[in-house]
């Protein structure tokens, strides 16, 4: 049974330390048919349920479920590392429309846990689609879900928070030609067609009837779905969860500065979930990007003489990520610059002091507007996370670091989106400035990272040359 994972194969061995995640049972991939799909349902820890037609491989996977916004990016969001362990909502009703291509993927595998879709395309059609969305996933062994009221259940999820699921395809209940039981909570009404969801304390039990369906087979089915239920509130919940070693890469590499001449800087970035196309961009500006393991130390990171640390995005709950925060601890303490996005933003917060919290239900989605305090400049940014920090919005606060601001805050909930360091070389964002994918308004932030090393470098070679100046030394106490 998967908790926290996807039912796709080829996911990472746990490293050292890691616990385990067993993988989905009962998926078994299928060729696509329409003609008489399996009825699939998607039971919310909760108690309230869905029913539809199975999407993807046969079988059950279980998750966070969390829902994205975003329009156009399916294959983007597909892969992305930071969905890992989630089963993804997409608010677009209608999906899959372009197909799959070699291109954009931004790993080498599907990382969702599931994937639930409401009206899915019937026929891809695109010039690089080299096949359909619905065979990538049954290929992969991953289990989702269509025809659904979406909608309804990213309401449910705004009000009652992101919450563990479970979808299967694999229950004995009605087939596709047969009335289900689902039935509108009173709480959330909604008028469309699609099942809109059942609470598992409203299924008939045995010897009633409802909606046309016998009572034998609503005896049947609440018992599949109670049984169903109980696997879904069996498995781990996101807060605790560390998953970044389970992502990340396992061997060093390399990604080498774009162009023909040398390099300009060297950068060691932190694996905690990287996608594809961040060293690509830091590789665009004359860097080369080595890709370390994520439970890499400082002081494997400075080995590598780097002009700049990078922090990646990645999956889970930033508390368990001792290892990225000892490591940073130490880079900071050397007076090199740092740049974390995503789940490095919370690293870097952790490190400098502050404490991270979990959202109700996360930003997810490629229309995220966020204010840029110094500025007043506003970006419409790509988002990715469950988690955000808990800092000052306005004023300055003393770290063992020095002072440090928020830089940027989310508009539409006043969420801390940046940190930056005034005393040391160090800044971050919640976002994703490379999109992939999503809305480029934020790219600059590599080039400021870029002309932060720049800085540090002439800098240190000044103060070289005069004798002076010398790594930052944190407080004693390590605290606020």
């Amino acid at each position: 049974m998967s908790t926290l994972t996807s039912s796709a194969g080829g996911a990472a061995d746990p490293g050292a330390g890691d616990t385990a995640i067993p993988s989905a049972q009962r998926v078994t991939p299928r060729p696509v048919t329409r003609d008489r799909p399996a009825r699939a349902v998607l039971m919310l820890e909760d108690g309230r349920s869905f029913t539809g037609e199975a999407y993807g491989a046969i079988g059950e996977a279980f998750g966070e479920a969390v829902f994205s916004t975003g329009m156009t990016g399916y294959q983007e969001t597909l892969s992305d590392p930071s969905f890992h362990g989630q089963i993804v909502i997409m608010t677009a009703p209608h999906i899959g429309n372009t197909g799959v291509n070699d291109t954009d993927y931004e790993s080498d595998r599907i990382q969702v846990a599931g994937f639930v879709v409401r009206d899915p395309a019937r026929r891809a059609s695109n010039w690089r689609s080299r096949g359909s969305l619905e065979d990538e996933l049954s290929a992969a062994g991953v289990v989702g879900i269509s025809g659904i009221d979406t909608r309804a259940l990213t309401r449910h999820l705004r009000e009652r928070g992101a919450m563990r699921c479970g979808i299967s395809s694999t229950l004995d209940i009605p087939a596709a030609d047969t009335p289900t039981t689902d039935t509108p909570t009173t709480d959330i009404p909604t008028t469309d067609t699609p099942a809109a969801g059942t609470l598992a304390a409203d299924i008939p039990p045995a010897g009633t009837s409802s909606a046309g369906t016998s009572a034998v087979a609503g005896a049947a089915d609440g018992g599949a779905r109670a049984a169903l239920l109980g696997r879904v509130r069996r498995s781990p919940k996101m807060v605790g969860a560390d998953l970044a070693p389970r992502v990340s890469t396992r061997e060093p590499y390399l990604v080498a500065a774009a162009g023909d001449g040398p390099a300009r800087f060297t950068v060691a970035a932190l694996d905690l979930g990287i996608k594809r196309a961040t060293p690509l961009a830091l590789a665009a500006l004359g860097c080369d990007v080595h890709v370390l393991p994520a439970r890499s130390t400082g002081e494997q990171l400075l080995a590598l003489a780097p002009d700049g640390v990078f922090l990646s995005n990645g999956p889970g709950d930033p508390q368990t990520a001792d290892y990225a925060v000892d490591a940073l601890r130490t880079v900071l303490a050397a007076g090199v610059p740092v740049f974390g996005i995503c789940f490095g933003h919370q690293v870097l917060a952790r490190a400098l002091g502050f404490e991270t919290y979990k959202l109700t239900y996360g930003h997810r989605g490629v229309n995220q507007p966020v204010g840029d305090v110094a500025t007043g400049r506003i970006a419409v940014t790509s988002q990715n996370h469950g988690f955000a920090v808990r800092a000052p919005l306005t004023g300055t606060t003393d770290t063992p670091y020095g002072r440090v601001v928020a830089s940027h805050i989310g508009l539409n909930d006043n969420v801390v989106e940046g940190l930056e360091c005034l005393d040391v070389p160090a800044f971050s964002v919640q976002f994703h400035p490379e999109a992939a994918p999503g809305p480029h308004d934020a790219a600059g932030l590599f080039e400021k990272f870029r002309d932060l090393m720049a800085t540090t470098r002439t800098a240190r070679v000044g103060s070289a040359a005069s004798g002076s100046a010398g790594p930052v030394e944190p407080s004693a106490d390590g605290a606020l």
